[in-house]
């Protein structure tokens, strides 16, 4: 039979077509990944498009791409992205977490919360205990969200569209007679979004406000300093001293790092001349970390700020840092787990009415982000959701007072000119807009807190542990508030706790090493929202493992990591190393081998040298926190007993670099 040698070639220029294609598309892949591990997620989208046509991975693209636009807070863009990726049965373990708040963010509230309990329904045991924390407090949320949505105020809002762009406003701070704000202006482009790299404006507020209260002027606002100023880097979130002439501000995303973890704390002060000095960056940055949204308490004293930094309660934590007369700033100090939750919380500002108001994605709000304010009284800390319309689904932030009964905060709700815009709010019902009527809540509510617990051995089978005594100590006075023997079950309890306060759990037992836990009420109040009668009961269950004093038993620390050709204790590593501290002091007559592991990618004599040197850093910052020296030995084994053999990936190498305790004496 002949063959048509036409319809022949045409069959061959159809595959060589079709190859060619299935590789552009494979490299616009390969590409985009690239661009996503640098953290340019705007440009990795771009070749994500073209990967698509190609049909590349479908599960793990439509992942990817939907972390773009996460991770470039573009989170209801990344909706249709994460269903797809879900869809296509996705092996990534945090998905349909930020599915979720992707949904979340939408007002599709029934959506996120099944996306959520799914989550947590089948989350693997490597899970993180902050992101566990969180997904269950966020479940918790969506359930009330009806509740939340009540929360209603007589405000109304104005979008400042003067003063907005298609582009992004946010951070708005006064500033004498001028509105100083962060806007993405500039000429250059940031790649992680795609927006102008972000810059300081300002513009002067009207002192004849118009018929809806607004100070804001129609006048074109203009660049707040040229030595402030820098084109390759974002710069914002300013905050002034009490006279104006102290300013610290963020900068950073020079694109060097990936994530914009590369934004530090800078300040600059205004000189005689009346120009700004050139920004310095502040010593109580952590470079490793993001650290944002500065803010002055009201007497100038305090500054505030945002930071992701190692030992925060999850996410990003709010700080705070005491100025002395001379103008230095103390060592920055965790504002607690009643202020902080395993999500982020960002944007503070001390009010008039000195409270701290704060934008948060952990506590129970309508939003990614809500704004809240929180109050003390009587040693408890309560922070309330300030409810609609402040907040929205949206991302709501940056909320100042320029008076008792107005300000301005961002929010990039639908209906705005952009990204971010800047609002105008006033308490009162406006001409032009509409009332929003106060919501009546019912009644106060009581709620009793209590503490109980099981002993067991640290075995397994875990095995309960009678005859184990168990002292509760309450760390403020350094008195028990009780003290029991378990009976036959291990257990212990109930006895009541107050809110706002710290304990210590004490639990001993003959042939088994002394066990110290530490018990906060702080982060641990019910939100008054969840509360549905007028009294409730709750009790915390802790669960305390004791391991067998057995010469020679090891323990493998968890956390306590090395980068690579170094032996300094990284900062993630210090709190592992004090609960060895603890232990010591609990059991004063033990003596332990410190052990330090390398990875296999040096010389054996220069691992068995680096080892050691890491196994003594160990031993020498255990020695400075008030233990003898004589307790402790320090030992190096270089890669002669590996966890990971023939380790490939950075993770698994760094499962290699590890230290390990080992009983020696009794």
């Amino acid at each position: 039979m002949r063959i048509n040698t036409l319809s022949v070639l045409l069959v061959a220029v159809g595959l060589a077509t079709g190859l060619a294609g299935c590789n552009s598309a494979m490299q616009a892949y390969k590409k985009g990944v690239r661009h996503y591990d640098a953290g340019e997620y705007n440009l990795a989208l771009t070749q994500f498009e073209k990967a698509a046509k190609g049909n590349i991975e479908p599960a793990r693209l439509n992942y990817y791409v939907a972390e773009s636009y996460r991770l470039s807070n573009r989170f209801g863009e990344a909706v249709p992205f994460y269903q797809k990726a879900v869809e296509a049965n996705t092996t990534e373990p945090e998905a349909r977490f930020n599915y979720a708040y992707a949904l979340k963010s939408q007002g599709n509230y029934p959506a996120a919360l099944e996306q959520l309990q799914q989550y947590v329904a089948n989350a693997p045991r490597t899970t993180a205990k902050s992101t566990l924390d969180k997904a269950k407090r966020e479940i918790e949320t969506l359930k009330a969200i009806d509740a939340i949505a009540k929360n209603k105020s007589l405000i109304t809002l104005k979008n400042m569209s003067n003063l907005n762009s298609p582009g992004t406003e946010f951070a708005p701070v006064v500033r004498g007679e001028e509105l100083v704000f962060t806007a993405s202006r500039k000429d250059q482009v940031y790649k992680n979004n795609g927006l102008p790299m972000l810059g300081l404006y300002k513009t002067k507020l009207n002192q004849n406000p118009d018929e809806t209260g607004s100070t804001v002027p129609t006048d074109r606002p203009e660049q707040f300093s040229q030595n402030v100023f820098q084109s390759d880097v974002n710069e914002g979130t300013p905050a002034f001293s009490k006279d104006g002439k102290t300013m610290i501000l963020a900068r950073g995303n020079n694109g060097k790092r990936k994530g914009g973890l590369d934004v530090d704390l800078y300040i600059s002060r205004l000189g005689d001349n009346n120009n700004w000095s050139q920004p310095l960056r502040l010593p109580i940055s952590d470079s490793t970390a993001w650290d944002g949204s500065p803010a002055f308490s009201a007497d100038g004293k305090t500054l505030y700020f945002a930071s992701n930094r190692a030992g925060g309660a999850g996410g990003i934590d709010l700080y705070r840092t005491s100025i002395d007369a001379s103008g230095r700033f103390s060592r920055p100090v965790n504002m607690g787990r009643d202020i902080n939750t395993p999500g982020d919380e960002m944007f503070p500002y001390v009010g008039p009415d000195a409270k701290l108001y704060f934008a948060s994605d952990g506590h129970p709000g309508l939003g990614k982000l809500d704004v809240f304010v929180a109050t003390r009284s009587g040693g408890v800390t309560r922070v309330e959701n300030m409810g609609q319309p402040i907040n929205s689904p949206a991302d709501d932030f940056g909320l100042i007072y320029t008076a008792p009964e107005k300000g301005f905060l961002a929010s990039n709700r639908a209906g705005g000119k952009g990204d971010d815009d800047i609002y105008f709010f006033q308490e009162g019902p406006a001409a032009d807009t509409t009332t929003i009527v106060q919501n009546k809540r019912g009644g106060p509510k009581r709620v009793r807190y209590f503490l109980a617990g099981t002993v067991s051995a640290n075995e397994t089978p875990v095995a309960p542990l009678d005859s184990a005594r168990v002292r509760i100590l309450d760390d403020a006075t350094g008195q028990p508030i009780a003290e029991v023997t378990t009976g036959q079950p291990g257990t212990f309890g109930k006895y009541p706790l107050v809110e706002g306060k710290d304990y210590t759990i004490l639990a001993e037992r003959k042939g088994y090493l002394t066990r110290r836990e530490q018990f906060t009420m702080q982060g641990k109040s019910i939100p008054e929202i969840f509360l549905t009668k007028p009294e409730t009961d709750t009790t915390f269950n802790v669960a305390i493992l004791l391991d067998r004093s057995v010469l020679n038993k090891t323990f493998v620390l968890e956390n306590i990591y090395y980068d690579l050709d170094k032996y300094n204790i990284r900062a993630d590593a210090s709190p592992e190393l004090d609960k060895i501290v603890v232990i010591l002091k609990d059991n004063p007559t033990l003596k332990l081998e410190l052990s330090s592991h390398t990875d296999t990618r040096s010389s054996d004599a220069y691992n068995m040298k680096l080892s050691q040197n890491r196994a003594k850093a160990a031993v020498d910052y255990i020695v400075s926190q008030g233990i003898s020296a004589d307790r402790l030995v320090a030992k190096g084994y270089g890669e002669t007993q590996l966890v990971v053999k023939n380790a490939k990936t950075e993770e698994e190498h760094q499962r290699n670099r590890r230290t390990e305790i080992k009983i020696l004496e009794l």
